[in-house]
């Protein structure tokens, strides 16, 4: 009987053994495996591990907010400071001054660059952000002027609206004399040809361009004038300017201020165009 215990004891601790051996050899392989990963990772050297990057307060900066929140830029190596910027001519020059290192941007701005309309640079997009998310809305004066001619079904405005029904409002606004006024972002912007379009198409002037006129006023039915994003609710609440194209959060702050309606969003007027883009020198 002792025999045999000391023969099934003998026979564990040498099971034991060769599993621990197996054990070891596997971590050891595992290891190694790691080792090879991490020299591998080791051997990229990072041009500049601390970058910041230029964002406007609009919703499709998020890629943006998500990966600084969710950690993906320091799975990368990189530490990345996020600065708002007041504007989009100031996000541009800061970008091509390399006062930071890269932004969210207008998608026409690198390609208003590259042929030097505005500022001369070479600049790089590296990726499309977001395709439509904007809209043109109206102050509360202008859309109880407007309601009275549209098309109603079920005792609601028919969407989407077409600018025509602006017509007698800004005729109201010429026999007093007074300019009608629209904001939008920036003169290569979407927001700027988009609302442009929709004018035209509903047999209002929006204004032209010529080589010696950039503003495109000429002949205008409407005046249209660059207003920052996140300044078009309070431009106009103040009266400044009668309705805007933008992208949201603001056209859906005007609603929750109680000061303006969207009429149209911009995927009506241009399906899936293109909207903001990451740009870089």
């Amino acid at each position: 009987m002792k025999k045999l215990v000391f023969r099934l004891s003998v026979l564990a601790i040498t099971s034991l053994s060769v599993i621990s051996c197996k054990k070891d050899d596997k971590k050891e392989a595992t290891t190694g495996a790691e080792t090879s990963s991490t020299s591998k990772t080791e051997q990229l050297v990072l041009e500049k591990p601390q970058v910041t990057l230029g964002f406007i307060k609009l919703t499709d900066m998020a890629p943006l907010a998500i990966a600084k929140e969710k950690g993906f830029f320091e799975d990368e190596g990189l530490f990345v400071t996020l600065e708002a910027q007041s504007n989009w001519k100031n996000v541009l020059d800061r970008v091509i001054d390399e006062q930071i290192d890269g932004s969210h941007m207008l998608a026409g701005q690198p390609i208003a660059a590259a042929v030097g309309f505005g500022r001369q640079a070479k600049l790089v997009t590296t990726f499309s952000m977001d395709l439509n998310g904007n809209a043109i809305t109206v102050s509360n004066d202008v859309w109880s002027k407007m309601k009275p001619g549209l098309p109603m079904k079920d005792g609601k405005p028919v969407h989407p609206i077409s600018a025509s029904a602006l017509l007698p409002v800004i005729k109201e606004y010429k026999n007093a004399n007074k300019p009608f006024k629209m904001g939008m972002v920036f003169p290569v912007s979407t927001h700027n040809y988009q609302l442009r379009y929709w004018l035209a198409a509903g047999g209002i002037n929006p204004g032209q361009y010529t080589k010696d006129n950039a503003q495109g006023m000429i002949n205008a039915d409407v005046l249209l004038s660059v207003t920052a994003p996140p300044q078009m609710p309070a431009t106009l609440e103040a009266g400044t300017i009668n309705g805007y194209c933008v992208g949201e959060p603001w056209n859906q702050q005007a609603v929750s201020k109680g000061i303006g309606v969207p009429v149209i969003t911009s995927r009506d007027i241009w399906k899936n165009h293109p909207e903001k883009v990451f740009v870089m020198t």
